[in-house]
């Protein structure tokens, strides 16, 4: 039950950093360069917590 719950909170997390680097004023450039950091981190996340690292 524990690792639903983890999967869940990184699935937030990632779509609520992804949703504010959306509203930062800054270039397409960078903003896409943060999405794809962002969602890196996130399955880096996601595979550390189902025990894959």
């Amino acid at each position: 039950m524990s690792i639903i719950i983890s999967i869940l909170i990184t699935v937030l997390i990632v779509a609520l950093v992804l949703y504010l680097v959306q509203k930062l004023p800054i270039d397409s450039t960078m903003k896409q360069m943060a999405q794809i950091v962002i969602v890196i981190v996130g399955i880096v996340s996601l595979l550390s917590s189902l025990g894959v690292f």
